[in-house]
């Protein structure tokens, strides 16, 4: 019985993360016709493969942070590099403006390791229950700092210029939800009262909140 509880604890735990490929490649591709699903995707003949399923141009080029945030987020998952598929990899480049920030958001599938190319940036993460500790950092060009998997974090621009960042998650798909666009920007919208009382805001504020998300 032990044996037995012990195997599907790990099973359970294994489902959280990406499957480990059992084949050399699995290039995801839209078309089901003479391919094989796995993992969400259809995977392309490994005969077939070529250099441009593991390739993505582009990277280089700055993103427009002309948005409420100041930020951009340029996410090469498997679906726009195919290749990953299977392998639980991906990436981004994040570029900010002065003041520029990526809000509190966390990844359902996924840890993230973080690099800053330019600038200086101010980041952190805040342990789960009950502690609730926040655990934070100025990052200058060169700095590595890791984001445990699943718990909320961000980060800010303190700098007077531009930054930018790479983010490496291992996950092929690591998912992102954003705390504030997620709980007022609702399809449909959650109760006001609700929200008001779980924040602690007032009502007219939520219902503010909701109207810009």
């Amino acid at each position: 019985m032990v044996t037995v509880a012990l195997m599907a604890l790990a099973s359970f735990l294994a489902s959280a993360y990406d499957p480990s490929p059992l084949e050399d490649t699995c290039v995801a591709v839209d078309e089901p016709k003479n391919a094989v699903f796995v993992n969400g995707k259809f995977c392309k003949n490994p005969n077939l493969t070529v250099a441009e399923d593991f390739l993505y141009q582009g990277l280089n080029i700055p993103g427009n942070t002309s948005n409420y945030v100041g930020s951009i987020v340029n996410l090469i998952n498997v679906d726009q590099l195919p290749g990953e598929n299977t392998l639980g990899v991906s990436l981004s480049r994040i570029d900010y403006e002065p003041n520029g920030q990526n809000p509190p958001h966390f990844h359902p599938r996924a840890s993230e390791i973080f690099i800053v190319l330019e600038g200086k940036l101010f980041v952190g993460f805040i342990t789960s229950n009950p502690e609730h500790r926040f655990i934070s950092k100025v990052l200058n060009k060169g700095d590595v700092f890791v984001f445990p998997f699943s718990l909320i974090h961000f980060q800010v621009n303190i700098g007077h210029t531009n930054a930018v960042a790479i983010a490496v998650f291992n996950s092929q798909n690591p998912g992102v939800i954003t705390i504030a666009s997620s709980m007022f920007g609702s399809n449909p919208p959650i109760n006001p009262d609700f929200l008001a009382r779980a924040f602690q805001l007032d009502k007219r504020v939520v219902e503010y909140l909701q109207a810009r998300f």
